[in-house]
């Protein structure tokens, strides 16, 4: 860490105070931003209460409170609640359960702060300019890393709940679609914002700012099982266990299968729910206690095998403006970043797979390379002209 600051010229210090002045500014204008409405209490009402008397203050619909009362979505809305069936323990757990969902604004200013932050870290600060190959194990030092891993768990987890995040991002759009929210605009846009954290910078959200994805990331880098760690999951298999479970719940969800709509099976294994100390079902528990325990040998279990927002954003990271890059000409196939790499990403790239594994640009590989042929940077920037050193990256000229 001091050899990388010491390495570090006059720009780029000048460049990391800029952007931790940026970063204070964005979360500050999140704060001042941030809406003051009423704190709703869940004894606000009782099963006198009908289903349309609750809903619109909850900011859900009638289908969305059915849903968690376990009544059908089609019950009569206007019919008081102790008349259906449900006394007020039930009711209560409901409208605590949706209040846990309420999106807090100040998440996504965090959100972005820190995308911006990881970036400008990979993209001009991790490389000190007055360094050059033979110092290349001094780059990207895994320090602020982990401080921006840390703050994403404790901020944008445990200090401001599970809502929002980039899972419920893309549940809720399909949420939407079958009436359990009444805004589907604000969903789909809540959507896009993550989508475009993915496109700045290749699944940027993901591997820095994302909580749940911090901590899986902090677990599998604390020191212990490295034999283990040197054999990853087959990216076939993972990502087809992930797409399967996102088929699936887009069949329970609309009703395909069965006739019931409104069926989210996420709910029930949403690790999110530890943000909140809320272990809401045994799916929960269970699905946490995996992910501690598988990932210290593997990387990012929940990522690669069950999130939707990850499923989704592999997509999208095809699209990325800033990513890693392999100049072939250069390079000589060693399988240096290839073995740095967690997961299958840097094999993919290597091979130029149209659709290679995740990579959620951890750095492990950007110091790996003995011939300076792996680069973090931008799409615009033609291969030929890629080379070697810090001179070549477009942001510093």
């Amino acid at each position: 860490m001091k050899n990388w600051f010491r390495y570090l010229s006059k720009k780029q210090k000048i460049q990391m105070g800029m952007t931790l002045l940026l970063m204070g500014m964005i979360v500050l204008m999140g704060y001042w931003l941030q809406p003051k409405g009423k704190k709703i209490a869940s004894n606000r009402f009782n099963t006198r209460n009908s289903i349309s008397d609750i809903a619109p203050n909850l900011g859900v619909t009638g289908k969305a409170l059915a849903r968690e009362l376990k009544l059908k979505l089609d019950v009569p809305k206007k019919k008081p609640l102790n008349q259906l069936g449900i006394d007020e323990d039930r009711l209560r757990q409901a409208i605590e359960h949706l209040l846990s969902h309420k999106d807090t604004t100040i998440k996504y200013y965090l959100y972005f702060a820190l995308c911006i932050g990881a970036l400008f870290y990979i993209l001009i600060l991790g490389r000190p300019a007055r360094s050059d190959i033979e110092m290349r194990k001094n780059w990207y030092p895994r320090f602020p890393y982990i401080m921006i891993l840390l703050i994403s768990v404790t901020a944008c987890g445990f200090l401001l709940g599970k809502s929002p995040n980039p899972m419920e991002g893309v549940v809720k759009v399909f949420k939407s679609m079958v009436g359990l929210y009444p805004d589907i605009l604000v969903k789909l846009m809540a959507l896009v914002f993550f989508i475009f954290l993915v496109v700045i910078g290749n699944k940027i959200i993901c591997g820095w700012a994302c909580p749940f994805g911090a901590l899986q990331e902090l677990i599998y880098s604390l020191p212990v099982l490295k034999k283990i760690k040197k054999r990853k999951l087959p990216f076939w298999f993972a990502n087809s266990i992930r797409g399967g479970l996102f088929l699936v719940m887009v069949i329970l969800l609309f009703g395909f299968i069965g006739g019931k709509k409104g069926l989210v099976i996420y709910h029930y294994i949403n690790p999110f729910n530890l943000f909140d100390l809320d272990f809401e079902s045994i799916g929960v528990l269970l699905m946490i206690g995996a992910v501690f325990i598988l990932g210290f040998g593997v990387y990012r279990p929940f990522c690669q095998l069950v999130c939707p927002f990850g499923f989704v954003s592999w997509l999208f990271e095809k699209i990325s403006f800033n990513r890693v890059r392999v100049n072939h000409e250069d390079c000589t196939l060693c399988g240096a970043c290839i073995r740095a790499c967690p997961n299958e990403a840097a094999k993919g790239i290597v091979e130029q797979k149209k659709l290679g594994a995740d990579c959620y640009s951890c750095m492990r590989c950007l110091n790996s390379c003995p011939v300076d042929a792996i680069h973090y940077g931008s799409v615009l920037k033609s291969k030929n002209k890629m080379g070697s050193g810090l001179d070549n990256n477009p942001i510093l000229k």
